[in-house]
């Protein structure tokens, strides 16, 4: 295994830019200060993507060779890329961060659940004066199904989407597990409090693009912006064709019976080469409705590339680390576009992802009041080339349980910088030369920087509060 990734560790000392550690350690509170900046454009439009399931290796712009995603790495070269993005391990850990700009350890209930009680950034938005719509995966209101040990705690304690702050919403997955049907080819979608009934050989993610530039073109000329979150279903399994494979059609590649792994990882590509172009697609969207330089654009990715991928890059060969806190598991792209306001380039900035919600705020001149106590900060300052207060560390609070085929994951707490990561047993590793985490450091082996690390991210692990039990 070591041979297999030793290009890998090399490639991504080159990509990440040496963290030099702070000679003394600031205070922890500074973490979450989120500064307000000025550009030229007030109130941008902002459209949030988020892809289902793909570490940086899936992208041609990170160094993947697997995979055709031009419009990805175009979107990348007209705008920033992030090379120290990271996310949760599991979608649902992602999901509730992004959306609320806490850490787990603060608002876990289950997985396949978000707490009603919470407030999204659909309702932060609202109150920044925005119109607001979300399409495509949803999978926040219930998950475990009835014979499920323990279920009966926790179906449909999650939020119903019509109380998620967002005005419009077309979603799959928007109630119990059993019922969800698919979400590919024919797919089952709840829009705007009904069911549709025209989904009959039509695909998912076409659906909800269509229904993203229908929404932005009547809202194109109204006084208030609009704020787009699109959470993707692609490129997560079930592996099945696309609009564009060969296979498409074929009722067994298409439908896999339940109970199956999920269909075939030959139909991988076609899927990541599907996700790019939907992507292209919301794109040209603004560009086409003449949205394009008022409209901010993001590309995230949720959580690592499925476990079964084995991806090829520029560096060497990348498994899939989905569920995994290794790197494969969380380092995911971030891709960051609105032309004349942010210059293209890299950016070599810590960013997790509680950090949209102040960021897309500040955007929208409505920085986080500091009583809301939100654990993101903002990163709007350095996509308009002010120098804000970047992050020193990320932390991870993973707790993929209890829920349904869940069991097989490990919860696990750690914090780390572009160098180091420590976890909540102690071990430390050094992050650019054990990419796979296989040889942890003893702390009478300590150099220099590694013990500072080691203090500085035991300072971030202890000042995280464990959720209060049930």
């Amino acid at each position: 295994m070591r041979e297999r990734y030793r290009a890998w560790r090399v490639a991504m000392v080159i990509m990440s830019t040496t963290c030099a550690l702070l000679p003394c350690r600031r205070g922890l509170t500074d973490q979450h200060a989120t500064p307000s900046v000025e550009s030229k454009a007030q109130r941008p439009n902002i459209v949030l993507i988020m892809a289902d399931d793909i570490g940086v290796e899936g992208l041609n712009c990170y160094g993947g060779t697997s995979y055709r995603t031009p419009r990805l790495d175009r979107m990348a070269a007209e705008g920033q890329r992030f090379t120290h993005a990271y996310a949760q391990p599991l979608c649902t850990n992602t999901r509730i961060q992004l959306m609320t700009g806490l850490y787990n350890n603060r608002n876990w209930l289950y997985f396949g659940c978000l707490d009603p009680k919470a407030k999204t950034f659909g309702h932060w938005m609202k109150e920044a004066g925005y119109s607001t719509c979300i399409a495509g995966k949803w999978q926040l209101q219930s998950y475990d199904p009835p014979d499920y040990p323990g279920s009966e705690l926790r179906r449909d304690k999650g939020m119903k989407v019509w109380d998620t702050g967002f005005d419009e919403y077309s979603l799959w997955h928007t109630a119990h597990t059993e019922d969800k049907g698919p979400r590919y080819a024919d797919p089952v979608i709840f829009q705007n409090g009904k069911f549709r009934t025209d989904t009959k050989g039509k695909y998912g993610e076409d659906i909800w693009v269509e229904f993203i530039h229908d929404y932005m073109k009547r809202h194109r000329n109204d006084d208030e912006p609009f704020f787009v979150y699109y959470p993707m279903t692609l490129p997560h399994w079930p592996f099945v064709p696309t609009p564009r494979s060969k296979d498409w059609g074929i009722e067994d590649k298409m439908h896999p019976p339940l109970g199956t792994t999920g269909g075939d990882t030959k139909y991988f590509p076609d899927m990541v080469a599907y996700m790019d172009e939907v992507v292209g697609r919301v794109i040209d969207s603004v560009d086409d409705l003449g949205l394009k330089e008022n409209t901010l654009v993001l590309f995230y990715g949720d959580n690592g590339t499925d476990r079964r991928v084995v991806s090829q890059t520029t560096f060497g060969e990348v498994v899939g680390g989905k569920g995994a806190t290794t790197n494969a598991g969380t380092h995911v792209p971030l891709i960051a576009r609105w032309p004349g306001q942010i210059k293209a380039g890299i950016n070599e900035n810590l960013v997790d992802s509680t950090d949209f919600l102040p960021t897309i705020l500040d955007a929208a001149g409505k920085p986080v009041p500091k009583a809301a106590k939100l654990d993101g900060r903002s990163f709007y300052p350095q996509l308009m080339g002010k120098a804000g207060t970047p992050r020193e560390w990320v932390f991870c609070h993973y707790d993929p349980r209890p829920g349904w085929d869940k069991d097989k994951f490990r919860m696990e707490r750690f914090a780390r910088d572009k160098q180091f990561k420590l976890y909540g047993n102690g071990k430390l590793y050094h992050i650019p030369r054990d990419l796979t985490e296989q040889r942890p450091i003893p702390a009478q082996y300590d150099w220099k920087e590694s013990a500072a690390a080691r203090e500085t991210l035991q300072a971030v692990l202890d000042e995280m509060p464990a959720p209060e039990p049930e």
